[in-house]
């Protein structure tokens, strides 16, 4: 029992001279932004924006509200530097009900000088990548090494559980706000703004190497920072399936264009989808040789216009088609999906659009007979040469409007002669003479 007395008071000791020791630090405003979005350059230029106003504008700390599925490793690394370098604290709120910081979002949660999570609320399932292959094991085992080390680092420093952290990573756990707290990954649960305040008030943090014990007693609300055109318009194009329906309608159009070339509006515009999903490209983990085979699906389907592959063609730019969007933007930097459901519909479409072609195409070959000559019924055709006598038939070859073509007469014709065309019986014309 005196040991435990004496532990408990060694504890007290301590943290009253931690107390006496921090510098204390007024907080009179706040800032915050809203990230409810992935990762991606628009967010970062975010928060780097939001952070240099709420200096300048002389606020005392900027809170971030995160709800994020996660998402570009490289972006996240540039937001940790952005936090780490800020002049003011940075304070994570992790809410409304509901939210969660998953992957990258997680791993931006840990550098943060405070966190905070709402209740119904979760946090982890940071694995930055998923690689089946056994060739891919050591870039799955490098990526995930370097952002264990890096959040265990800033965790600790936080003074946060930095185990359970290292185990979003390398085990992929997820941790609701209950536990989170109660497992020391976040300083406290916040339900409102006022909670916010009052929980910050009186915490110590580190803020470049210097012990600051916050004080909020002045602070009353929460200033908001909103997400400027630009960002917003960059943040859109951040959103894969976007990216990959602009492709796709930007290919589509530029084949119409192909096929009934003049009008060049199909064109145009599947140019303009092409610019599009090229600035998306920008901002996502592409991965070119899945966009390669994206690029090879629409050649095999126009090949398959003209060459007689009885379908195998069309086969396998299908199954080119989704394998590229399977793994679209899967990369180190990232892992971000396209939706399967998105991938199928409008592999599809594609499907149902190629077959309605192929049986155009059928149709108009069976057809073509008929039409070329019923459009040279009643023109003079001149006998070019004789072929055959073939029972009572007399058997030419034939020039009308420019081409030859087989025809029968029930008469013998001379060479060099004309002859009206009267009609058609399978693939020769009837003619009679002139």
């Amino acid at each position: 029992m005196n040991r435990l007395f004496y532990l408990y008071a060694l504890i007290a000791l301590w943290a009253s001279l931690g107390e006496s020791f921090a510098k204390e630090y007024e907080i009179n405003s706040l800032v915050r932004l809203k990230v409810h979005t992935s990762i991606n350059p628009a967010t970062l230029n975010y928060i780097q924006s939001g952070l240099d106003k709420a200096v300048k504008n002389k606020n005392d700390a900027l809170v971030i509200e995160l709800n994020t599925p996660g998402g570009l490793v490289s972006t996240t690394k540039e937001i940790l530097t952005t936090i780490g370098q800020s002049d003011i604290p940075v304070i994570v709120w992790i809410t409304p009900e509901g939210a969660s910081a998953t992957s990258a979002g997680a791993i931006i949660a840990s550098g943060a000088h405070l966190l905070f999570m709402s209740d119904g609320t979760n946090i982890g399932a940071a694995t930055p990548i998923q690689l089946t292959s056994e060739m891919e094991k050591d870039v799955k085992a490098k990526a995930q090494n370097d952002l264990i080390a890096l959040v265990k680092s800033l965790s600790e420093l936080r003074g946060r559980n930095a185990d359970l952290f290292a185990s979003m990573i390398s085990d992929a756990k997820s941790y609701t706000s209950k536990t989170a707290v109660e497992k020391k990954i976040v300083d406290a649960i916040a339900n409102s703004d006022k909670d916010l305040i009052n929980l910050i008030n009186n915490r110590i943090i580190i803020h470049h190497g210097e012990a600051l014990q916050l004080k909020t007693t002045s602070a009353t609300s929460i200033i908001e920072i909103s997400m400027d055109l630009g960002q917003q318009i960059l943040n859109i194009f951040a959103n894969p399936n976007l990216a990959y329906i602009l492709f796709l309608l930007g290919a589509a159009l530029l084949y119409f264009e192909f096929q009934t070339p003049g009008g060049m509006i199909a064109g145009s515009l599947g140019g303009l989808c092409l610019i599009l999903a090229g600035i998306s490209f920008q901002v996502l983990p592409l991965n070119f040789g899945a966009l390669g085979l994206l690029v090879f699906s629409f050649v095999l389907f126009i090949l398959e216009i003209y060459i007689t592959s009885y379908g195998l063609l069309s086969l396998a730019g299908v199954a080119s088609l989704v394998l590229g969007s399977l793994f679209l933007f899967r990369t180190e930097e990232g892992h971000v999906e396209i939706s399967s459901a998105l991938i199928f519909s409008s592999t599809a479409a594609i499907v149902v659009f190629l077959l309605f072609v192929t049986f155009v195409i059928l149709r108009d070959i069976k057809n073509i007979g008929a039409k070329k000559f019923n459009k040279m019924d009643n023109k003079e055709a001149q006998i070019v040469a004789f072929i055959q006598k073939h029972g009572d038939k007399f058997i030419y070859q034939v020039k009308v409007s420019g081409e030859i073509w087989n025809a029968q007469c029930d008469k013998e014709l001379e060479i060099g002669s004309y002859a009206k065309v009267i009609g058609q019986e399978g693939m020769k014309l009837i003619v009679w003479p002139v």
